[in-house]
């Protein structure tokens, strides 16, 4: 491992790590064609027709409607099975979930606050307040949630992964690689708490592990600008202009808004082009 950071490696992996901290989004709902389709929404709906006083069949199809991107179906459907149930906590998560999708964290935080007014110790609730939370600044009281959910003994990887990314900001980095592996091993396909687990190891200095897990990150999900971004800080501490240049590259064509990937492009730029 090397002895320490230069003082512009250390700003590099520092836009890196503010880069990891507000790109996450495990959390929100990922579209589905599956569980969105217009035959699973129908199907759904008969169940519905034929039992019109069920919450729970409400709660699925909003959440199918969630998935499919129909957000306000979907906020139809939770509203549904609150009227029939006022203390149906997972409809209350479920709509929180959707809110944030729209871009309501207000919305969404009073809504996980109603879960667990009703049920103190839902993980569900726990862990997407936590990570509005964390997104916001109050890392604090995201942490607290994030304990909360592993103390009551969830199996959501995104627990780990939350808290291991403010043990990440507090510099305690030990920790925080600690409760990235507990991530991985409980969610072993996201590529997430990987390059959460790679800065951490940037930061120690251990570059071999960190480009094991960006690389491990990218063979989970190719489409990711944070991965390649991370991979290419790697090539660049190691001085291989060339191939930092080019994963740079793709990671600014895959979201050109993602800022680490523009700031390294503009460091390298002339290296070597993307083919």
């Amino acid at each position: 491992m090397r002895a320490a950071l230069s003082g512009a490696t250390l700003i590099m992996a520092g836009a890196l790590l503010a880069g990891c901290q507000t790109s996450n989004t495990s959390d929100m709902i990922r579209l589905d064609r599956a569980q969105g389709s217009e035959e699973n929404i129908a199907s759904l709906s008969a169940v519905i027709q034929s039992n019109p006083q069920d919450p729970d069949a409400y709660n699925v199809r909003g959440t199918a409607y969630g998935r499919a991107g129909e957000f306000r179906r979907a906020l139809d459907d939770f509203n549904r099975a609150l009227q029939i149930n006022p203390r149906f906590y997972q409809a209350y998560a479920n709509r929180a979930l959707v809110y944030r999708n729209m871009g309501k964290p207000a919305e969404a935080v009073n809504d996980y606050n109603a879960a667990l007014q009703i049920n103190p110790n839902y993980d569900v609730a726990l862990i997407g307040r936590g990570n509005i939370y964390r997104q916001a600044g109050r890392t604090n009281e995201a942490f607290n949630d994030f304990n909360r959910a592993i103390q009551a003994e969830t199996t959501d990887g995104r627990a780990w992964h939350g808290r291991g990314l403010i043990y990440q900001l507090r510099n305690q980095h030990a920790q925080a690689i600690e409760d990235f592996s507990k991530a991985i091993s409980l969610s072993p396909s996201s590529p997430e708490p990987y390059n959460g687990r790679g800065i951490s190891y940037l930061a120690l200095n251990d570059d071999e592990n960190a480009f094991a897990d960006f690389n491990h990150a990218i063979d989970l999900n190719d489409k990711l600008a944070e991965s390649w971004a991370n991979q290419a800080l790697v090539y660049e501490r190691r001085g291989e202009k060339d191939k930092a240049a080019k994963a740079y590259n793709h990671a600014a064509r895959l979201d050109p808004r993602y800022q680490p990937a523009q700031d390294g492009l503009a460091r390298t730029r002339g290296a070597a082009t993307d083919g």
